[in-house]
């Protein structure tokens, strides 16, 4: 279990002691910081079907994105160690390309019907090892975590949403899923990834922007 001193910057330090949060801050590091993943975690990651991820570049610019999956698509594989796949996106290899610069990952788990929340934070590494790879059909790459530290958080602020339905988008048992709307953007289709090209007039046609977007707002893309 890391110390105060450990795990808060020293920003983080000034800041508790001037808003008198010190000795509140330094137990609550006692009480939920762990440096592996304990039961109660691994039993709520594996029962989360999203997660938000934030990545930063080598200059600290950050991002933070939206990964789903079927529940348990994040596998805990030891107390310390955790894999997710990167399916299919828009090209841009924002999150996992800083992860290959930078390494460092921020997991935040939500259940926004309960609520509540675990954060994850750790040294992540890009893997296409097969064994890996297999065991997340669809997927491009397995991002393979080690575990620096995991606490739950106060949920205080969580508002509360009631789940739909699954994202018709995340692949099959076999690795298949329907091809995207934006996919089928008239002015997207010469710089295509050489697999999707010429797969828009088999899928019903290209489309402009603005019927893409229309799309969008009616939640049909």
């Amino acid at each position: 279990m890391p110390t105060p001193e450990e795990f808060y910057s020293d920003a983080q330090r000034a800041l508790q002691k001037e808003g008198q949060h010190d000795k509140l801050a330094e137990v609550v590091v006692h009480a939920i910081v762990r440096d592996e993943l304990e039961d109660i975690h691994t039993d709520y990651i594996n029962s989360r079907d999203y997660f938000f991820l934030s990545t930063v570049d080598a200059e600290g610019s950050p991002t933070v994105s939206y990964k789903g999956g079927e529940v348990g698509f994040v596998k805990v594989m030891s107390e310390n160690r955790l894999i997710f796949p990167n399916y299919d996106g828009n090209g841009m290899w924002f999150s996992m390309g800083n992860i290959d610069e930078a390494a460092k990952v921020g997991m935040l788990f939500m259940d926004m019907v309960t609520p509540w929340r675990i954060r994850v934070q750790g040294t992540a590494k890009l893997s296409k090892d097969p064994a890996l790879m297999e065991q997340f059909p669809g997927c491009n790459m397995v991002v393979d975590v080690q575990v620096d530290v995991v606490f739950q958080n106060c949920s205080r602020y969580i508002h509360k949403h009631t789940r739909v339905e699954t994202s018709p988008y995340v692949p099959a048992a076999d690795g298949s899923q329907p091809f995207p709307a934006w996919k089928r953007i008239d002015g997207l289709q010469p710089v295509l990834h050489p697999d999707d090209q010429g797969r828009a007039e088999a899928e019903g046609g290209t489309i402009t922007e603005e019927e893409y977007l229309e799309k969008v707002l009616k939640g049909t893309s």
